[in-house]
Protein backbone atom coordinates (compact mmCIF):
# COMPACT_ATOMS: atom_id res chain seq x y z
CA UNK A 1 0.00 0.00 0.00
CA UNK A 2 1.45 3.15 -1.13
CA UNK A 3 1.86 5.70 1.70
CA UNK A 4 0.15 8.80 2.53
CA UNK A 5 2.44 12.09 1.04
CA UNK A 6 0.86 14.16 4.02
CA UNK A 7 2.21 11.20 6.63
CA UNK A 8 5.82 11.71 4.80
CA UNK A 9 5.40 15.31 4.88
CA UNK A 10 4.83 14.52 8.83
CA UNK A 11 7.81 12.38 9.02
CA UNK A 12 10.33 14.89 7.00
CA UNK A 13 9.39 17.10 9.89
CA UNK A 14 6.90 19.34 8.45
CA UNK A 15 3.50 20.37 10.36
CA UNK A 16 0.68 19.98 8.50
CA UNK A 17 -2.25 22.20 9.98
CA UNK A 18 -5.50 22.66 8.38
CA UNK A 19 -6.76 25.92 7.36
CA UNK A 20 -10.46 25.64 8.24
CA UNK A 21 -12.35 24.96 11.29
CA UNK A 22 -16.25 24.35 11.64
CA UNK A 23 -17.84 22.93 14.61
CA UNK A 24 -19.22 19.79 13.21
CA UNK A 25 -15.64 18.50 12.17
CA UNK A 26 -15.19 18.18 15.51
CA UNK A 27 -18.57 16.57 17.14
CA UNK A 28 -18.68 14.05 13.70
CA UNK A 29 -15.23 13.08 14.70
CA UNK A 30 -13.73 13.48 11.06
CA UNK A 31 -10.87 15.89 12.72
CA UNK A 32 -9.62 13.10 14.73
CA UNK A 33 -9.79 10.80 11.18
CA UNK A 34 -7.65 13.63 9.97
CA UNK A 35 -5.57 13.67 12.46
CA UNK A 36 -5.33 9.80 12.96
CA UNK A 37 -4.99 9.19 8.95
CA UNK A 38 -3.72 12.30 7.66
CA UNK A 39 -0.72 13.08 10.22
CA UNK A 40 -2.81 16.43 10.65
CA UNK A 41 -0.92 18.21 13.41
CA UNK A 42 -2.91 21.69 13.97
CA UNK A 43 -5.43 23.91 12.86
CA UNK A 44 -6.05 27.59 12.68
CA UNK A 45 -9.02 29.85 11.75
CA UNK A 46 -9.80 33.41 10.89
CA UNK A 47 -13.16 35.39 9.98
CA UNK A 48 -13.43 34.29 6.57
CA UNK A 49 -13.49 30.69 7.73
CA UNK A 50 -16.36 31.57 10.83
CA UNK A 51 -18.53 33.60 8.65
CA UNK A 52 -18.65 30.75 6.18
CA UNK A 53 -19.45 28.80 8.71
CA UNK A 54 -22.21 30.32 10.62
CA UNK A 55 -23.63 31.22 7.05
CA UNK A 56 -23.99 28.33 5.79
CA UNK A 57 -25.22 25.73 8.39
CA UNK A 58 -27.46 25.52 11.17
CA UNK A 59 -24.75 24.58 13.68
CA UNK A 60 -24.51 27.84 15.58
CA UNK A 61 -28.19 28.63 16.05
CA UNK A 62 -28.79 27.87 19.56
CA UNK A 63 -25.42 29.03 20.95
CA UNK A 64 -26.20 32.50 18.71
CA UNK A 65 -29.30 32.36 20.58
CA UNK A 66 -27.92 31.55 24.10
CA UNK A 67 -25.52 34.33 23.70
CA UNK A 68 -27.61 36.92 22.66
CA UNK A 69 -30.31 36.29 25.41
CA UNK A 70 -27.01 36.40 27.58
CA UNK A 71 -27.11 40.26 26.28
CA UNK A 72 -23.98 40.24 24.22
CA UNK A 73 -23.59 41.97 21.58
CA UNK A 74 -22.53 40.76 18.33
CA UNK A 75 -19.03 40.98 18.57
CA UNK A 76 -19.53 39.11 22.26
CA UNK A 77 -21.28 36.65 20.41
CA UNK A 78 -18.25 35.74 17.65
CA UNK A 79 -16.12 35.75 20.27
CA UNK A 80 -17.87 33.60 22.30
CA UNK A 81 -18.88 31.17 18.98
CA UNK A 82 -14.69 31.02 18.26
CA UNK A 83 -13.48 30.43 21.65
CA UNK A 84 -15.61 27.74 22.12
CA UNK A 85 -14.90 25.88 18.91
CA UNK A 86 -11.15 26.83 19.19
CA UNK A 87 -11.37 25.39 22.33
CA UNK A 88 -13.27 22.11 21.58
CA UNK A 89 -10.66 21.58 18.59
CA UNK A 90 -7.65 22.10 21.33
CA UNK A 91 -8.96 19.67 23.26
CA UNK A 92 -9.16 17.56 20.23
CA UNK A 93 -5.30 18.37 19.17
CA UNK A 94 -4.31 17.72 22.73
CA UNK A 95 -2.75 14.10 22.16
CA UNK A 96 -0.51 15.20 19.40
CA UNK A 97 0.41 18.48 21.83
CA UNK A 98 1.28 15.99 24.40
CA UNK A 99 2.85 13.48 22.26
CA UNK A 100 5.22 16.18 20.83
CA UNK A 101 6.21 17.44 23.98
CA UNK A 102 4.24 20.43 23.43
CA UNK A 103 5.87 21.19 19.98
CA UNK A 104 3.19 20.22 17.61
CA UNK A 105 -0.75 20.16 18.13
CA UNK A 106 -1.90 24.11 18.34
CA UNK A 107 -5.37 26.29 17.51
CA UNK A 108 -5.15 29.74 16.35
CA UNK A 109 -7.50 32.07 16.99
CA UNK A 110 -7.22 35.77 16.00
CA UNK A 111 -7.54 39.02 17.60
CA UNK A 112 -9.51 41.47 15.39
CA UNK A 113 -8.73 43.56 12.99
CA UNK A 114 -10.22 46.59 14.30
CA UNK A 115 -6.88 46.45 16.91
CA UNK A 116 -4.54 45.37 14.19
CA UNK A 117 -2.55 49.06 13.91
CA UNK A 118 -3.02 49.30 17.70
CA UNK A 119 -0.20 47.79 20.24
CA UNK A 120 -2.32 48.48 23.54
CA UNK A 121 -5.26 47.15 22.19
CA UNK A 122 -3.72 44.40 20.39
CA UNK A 123 -2.43 43.44 24.05
CA UNK A 124 -5.40 43.62 25.84
CA UNK A 125 -7.48 41.31 23.20
CA UNK A 126 -4.87 38.59 23.31
CA UNK A 127 -4.74 38.53 26.65
CA UNK A 128 -8.13 38.11 26.71
CA UNK A 129 -8.52 35.42 24.35
CA UNK A 130 -5.52 33.31 25.62
CA UNK A 131 -7.20 33.22 28.97
CA UNK A 132 -10.80 32.87 27.56
CA UNK A 133 -9.35 29.18 25.93
CA UNK A 134 -7.40 28.43 28.54
CA UNK A 135 -5.87 25.69 26.77
CA UNK A 136 -1.51 25.16 26.13
CA UNK A 137 -1.83 24.39 22.97
CA UNK A 138 -3.57 27.38 21.85
CA UNK A 139 -1.63 30.35 19.72
CA UNK A 140 -3.33 33.88 19.24
CA UNK A 141 -2.96 36.04 15.58
CA UNK A 142 -1.29 38.81 15.96
CA UNK A 143 -0.76 40.99 12.61
CA UNK A 144 3.21 41.18 11.92
CA UNK A 145 2.79 45.29 11.52
CA UNK A 146 4.84 47.79 12.93
CA UNK A 147 2.60 48.14 15.65
CA UNK A 148 2.00 44.60 16.17
CA UNK A 149 5.76 43.99 16.81
CA UNK A 150 5.92 45.07 20.22
CA UNK A 151 2.53 43.71 21.20
CA UNK A 152 4.13 40.40 19.88
CA UNK A 153 6.85 40.68 22.47
CA UNK A 154 4.70 41.87 25.25
CA UNK A 155 2.43 39.07 25.04
CA UNK A 156 5.41 36.11 24.23
CA UNK A 157 7.18 37.88 27.14
CA UNK A 158 4.05 37.17 29.18
CA UNK A 159 3.60 33.75 28.59
CA UNK A 160 1.35 33.84 25.39
CA UNK A 161 1.52 31.54 22.27
CA UNK A 162 2.09 33.52 19.65
CA UNK A 163 1.45 32.58 15.63
CA UNK A 164 1.84 36.06 14.03
CA UNK A 165 -0.01 36.68 10.93
CA UNK A 166 0.02 38.57 7.56
CA UNK A 167 4.14 38.54 7.15
CA UNK A 168 5.40 39.51 3.73
CA UNK A 169 8.71 40.89 4.24
CA UNK A 170 11.64 38.91 5.40
CA UNK A 171 12.91 42.93 7.21
CA UNK A 172 9.46 42.77 9.01
CA UNK A 173 10.31 38.70 10.07
CA UNK A 174 13.66 39.52 11.39
CA UNK A 175 11.82 42.24 13.45
CA UNK A 176 9.71 39.00 14.93
CA UNK A 177 12.01 36.89 15.42
CA UNK A 178 13.95 39.70 17.46
CA UNK A 179 10.99 40.27 19.32
CA UNK A 180 10.77 35.98 20.20
CA UNK A 181 13.97 36.34 21.34
CA UNK A 182 13.96 39.46 23.63
CA UNK A 183 10.63 38.27 24.70
CA UNK A 184 13.06 35.04 26.04
CA UNK A 185 16.04 36.33 26.82
CA UNK A 186 13.58 38.64 29.67
CA UNK A 187 12.18 35.60 30.61
CA UNK A 188 15.37 33.71 31.47
CA UNK A 189 17.04 36.93 33.26
CA UNK A 190 13.90 36.75 35.66
CA UNK A 191 13.88 33.04 36.17
CA UNK A 192 10.74 32.77 34.80
CA UNK A 193 10.16 28.80 32.68
CA UNK A 194 10.62 29.29 28.71
CA UNK A 195 10.11 25.72 27.55
CA UNK A 196 6.55 25.80 27.35
CA UNK A 197 6.14 29.01 24.99
CA UNK A 198 5.78 28.46 21.30
CA UNK A 199 5.45 30.81 18.16
CA UNK A 200 4.76 30.69 14.93
CA UNK A 201 5.27 33.44 12.08
CA UNK A 202 3.17 33.20 9.24
CA UNK A 203 4.61 33.62 5.36
CA UNK A 204 1.40 34.41 3.19
CA UNK A 205 3.22 32.99 -0.23
CA UNK A 206 1.10 32.96 -2.84
CA UNK A 207 -0.45 36.86 -2.56
CA UNK A 208 3.35 37.66 -3.12
CA UNK A 209 2.97 36.48 -6.58
CA UNK A 210 -0.92 37.52 -7.07
CA UNK A 211 -0.05 41.12 -6.78
CA UNK A 212 3.83 40.65 -7.84
CA UNK A 213 1.88 39.35 -11.08
CA UNK A 214 -0.07 42.09 -11.49
CA UNK A 215 3.15 44.84 -12.05
CA UNK A 216 5.26 42.28 -13.76
CA UNK A 217 2.60 42.18 -16.49
CA UNK A 218 2.02 45.44 -16.77
CA UNK A 219 5.82 46.14 -16.99
CA UNK A 220 5.86 43.66 -19.62
CA UNK A 221 3.13 45.99 -21.88
CA UNK A 222 5.02 48.71 -20.66
CA UNK A 223 8.39 47.76 -21.65
CA UNK A 224 8.85 48.72 -25.03
CA UNK A 225 10.99 51.70 -24.73
CA UNK A 226 13.61 49.56 -22.96
CA UNK A 227 13.76 46.60 -25.52
CA UNK A 228 13.72 42.98 -25.19
CA UNK A 229 15.17 42.28 -21.94
CA UNK A 230 12.58 44.21 -19.47
CA UNK A 231 9.96 42.19 -21.66
CA UNK A 232 11.63 39.25 -21.40
CA UNK A 233 12.64 39.51 -17.57
CA UNK A 234 9.11 40.80 -16.64
CA UNK A 235 7.85 37.34 -18.11
CA UNK A 236 10.52 35.09 -16.98
CA UNK A 237 9.42 36.74 -13.05
CA UNK A 238 6.19 35.76 -13.19
CA UNK A 239 5.24 33.56 -10.09
CA UNK A 240 8.65 33.33 -8.77
CA UNK A 241 8.69 35.88 -5.85
CA UNK A 242 6.51 34.53 -3.41
CA UNK A 243 8.37 31.01 -3.56
CA UNK A 244 11.63 32.82 -3.51
CA UNK A 245 10.82 35.25 -1.40
CA UNK A 246 9.76 32.23 1.24
CA UNK A 247 13.33 30.43 0.89
CA UNK A 248 14.91 33.60 1.69
CA UNK A 249 12.82 33.98 4.80
CA UNK A 250 13.78 29.99 6.04
CA UNK A 251 17.27 30.85 5.28
CA UNK A 252 16.99 33.81 7.67
CA UNK A 253 15.44 31.42 10.17
CA UNK A 254 18.14 29.14 10.00
CA UNK A 255 20.88 32.09 10.72
CA UNK A 256 18.88 33.36 13.48
CA UNK A 257 17.82 30.18 15.47
CA UNK A 258 21.28 28.38 14.27
CA UNK A 259 23.33 31.46 15.19
CA UNK A 260 25.06 32.41 18.78
CA UNK A 261 22.60 34.43 20.45
CA UNK A 262 19.85 32.07 20.51
CA UNK A 263 22.34 29.06 21.87
CA UNK A 264 22.25 30.03 25.47
CA UNK A 265 18.47 30.12 25.31
CA UNK A 266 18.16 26.76 23.39
CA UNK A 267 20.43 25.51 26.31
CA UNK A 268 17.57 26.91 28.11
CA UNK A 269 14.92 25.24 26.82
CA UNK A 270 13.57 27.67 24.11
CA UNK A 271 12.22 26.25 21.39
CA UNK A 272 12.88 27.77 18.16
CA UNK A 273 9.68 30.00 16.57
CA UNK A 274 9.09 27.87 13.38
CA UNK A 275 7.75 29.53 10.27
CA UNK A 276 4.42 29.01 9.02
CA UNK A 277 3.45 28.70 4.97
CA UNK A 278 0.26 30.18 4.69
CA UNK A 279 -1.81 31.02 1.46
CA UNK A 280 0.08 28.20 -0.29
CA UNK A 281 -3.01 27.24 -2.07
CA UNK A 282 -2.78 28.02 -5.68
CA UNK A 283 -4.64 31.00 -7.30
CA UNK A 284 -3.59 31.57 -10.88
CA UNK A 285 -5.25 28.23 -12.85
CA UNK A 286 -2.27 28.63 -14.90
CA UNK A 287 0.38 26.82 -12.00
CA UNK A 288 0.02 23.49 -10.97
CA UNK A 289 -2.36 23.06 -7.83
CA UNK A 290 0.48 22.37 -5.15
CA UNK A 291 3.08 24.58 -7.11
CA UNK A 292 3.52 26.16 -3.38
CA UNK A 293 3.55 23.33 -1.13
CA UNK A 294 6.00 21.01 -2.78
CA UNK A 295 8.06 24.39 -3.14
CA UNK A 296 8.35 24.69 0.52
CA UNK A 297 8.71 21.35 1.99
CA UNK A 298 11.52 22.10 4.87
CA UNK A 299 12.07 20.73 8.17
CA UNK A 300 10.84 22.84 11.58
CA UNK A 301 7.95 24.34 9.46
CA UNK A 302 4.22 24.04 9.20
CA UNK A 303 1.72 24.65 6.21
CA UNK A 304 -1.41 25.54 6.31
CA UNK A 305 -3.51 23.91 3.73
CA UNK A 306 -7.47 24.44 3.30
CA UNK A 307 -9.43 21.49 2.58
CA UNK A 308 -8.67 21.56 -1.02
CA UNK A 309 -5.32 21.64 -1.04
CA UNK A 310 -4.86 18.82 1.83
CA UNK A 311 -6.88 16.44 -0.57
CA UNK A 312 -4.72 17.37 -3.61
CA UNK A 313 -1.75 16.59 -1.71
CA UNK A 314 -3.18 13.70 0.00
CA UNK A 315 -4.02 12.36 -4.08
CA UNK A 316 -0.61 13.16 -5.81
CA UNK A 317 1.97 15.00 -3.60
CA UNK A 318 5.06 14.36 -3.92
CA UNK A 319 7.09 15.29 -0.40
CA UNK A 320 10.93 16.19 -0.58
CA UNK A 321 12.86 18.85 1.39
CA UNK A 322 13.12 21.58 -1.53
CA UNK A 323 12.96 24.69 0.59
CA UNK A 324 16.90 25.27 -0.61
CA UNK A 325 16.75 24.35 -4.12
CA UNK A 326 18.09 27.44 -6.38
CA UNK A 327 18.99 30.01 -3.50
CA UNK A 328 20.56 31.91 -5.94
CA UNK A 329 17.80 32.21 -8.38
CA UNK A 330 15.55 33.73 -5.54
CA UNK A 331 18.15 36.49 -5.20
CA UNK A 332 18.45 36.57 -8.67
CA UNK A 333 14.52 37.49 -8.80
CA UNK A 334 14.56 39.84 -6.50
CA UNK A 335 17.61 41.88 -8.03
CA UNK A 336 15.44 41.31 -11.15
CA UNK A 337 12.52 43.05 -9.96
CA UNK A 338 15.27 46.22 -9.01
CA UNK A 339 16.50 45.80 -12.85
CA UNK A 340 12.95 46.33 -14.29
CA UNK A 341 12.25 48.92 -11.49
CA UNK A 342 9.69 47.07 -9.31
CA UNK A 343 10.19 48.27 -5.59
CA UNK A 344 10.16 45.50 -3.50
CA UNK A 345 9.55 47.66 -0.69
CA UNK A 346 6.80 49.26 -1.86
CA UNK A 347 4.97 45.35 -2.77
CA UNK A 348 5.41 44.55 0.82
CA UNK A 349 4.21 47.66 2.17
CA UNK A 350 1.08 47.03 -0.14
CA UNK A 351 1.02 43.58 0.60
CA UNK A 352 0.55 44.22 4.07
CA UNK A 353 -2.14 47.09 3.45
CA UNK A 354 -4.26 45.70 1.71
CA UNK A 355 -3.66 42.55 3.80
CA UNK A 356 -5.37 44.60 6.98
CA UNK A 357 -8.15 45.55 4.52
CA UNK A 358 -8.91 42.29 3.52
CA UNK A 359 -9.32 40.86 7.14
CA UNK A 360 -11.64 43.81 8.09
CA UNK A 361 -13.72 43.21 5.36
CA UNK A 362 -14.06 39.57 5.81
CA UNK A 363 -14.72 40.89 9.67
CA UNK A 364 -17.41 43.23 8.37
CA UNK A 365 -19.00 40.56 6.66
CA UNK A 366 -19.10 38.31 9.65
CA UNK A 367 -20.24 40.72 11.69
CA UNK A 368 -23.11 41.14 8.77
CA UNK A 369 -23.97 37.48 8.57
CA UNK A 370 -24.35 37.34 12.51
CA UNK A 371 -26.79 40.12 12.35
CA UNK A 372 -28.81 38.17 10.21
CA UNK A 373 -28.61 34.98 12.08
CA UNK A 374 -29.70 36.62 14.99
CA UNK A 375 -32.51 38.05 13.50
CA UNK A 376 -33.57 34.40 11.66
CA UNK A 377 -33.11 32.78 14.91
CA UNK A 378 -35.24 35.56 16.84
CA UNK A 379 -33.02 37.95 18.82
CA UNK A 380 -32.83 40.73 17.29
Amino acid sequence: MTANPLQKLNALGQSIWYDYIRRDLITDGKLARLIREDSLTGMTSNPTIFQKAIADTELYDEDIRRLAGEGRDTFRIFEGLAVADVSAAADVFRPVFDRTGGDDGFVSIEVGPHVALDTAATIEEARRLWKSCSRPNVMVKIPGTKEGVPAIRQCLEEGININITLLFSVARYREVMEAYIAAMESRVAAGKPVDSIRSVASFFVSRVDTMTDKKLDARAKDAASDGDRARTLARQLRSKLGIANARLAFEAFEQTFGGTRFAPLAHKGVKRQKPLWASTSTKDPSLPDLYYVEALVAPDTVDTMPPETLEAYRDHGDPKIRIADDLTGARAAFRGLEEIGIDEAGIFRELEEEGIRKFSDSYDSLMKTLGEKQKVVGVA
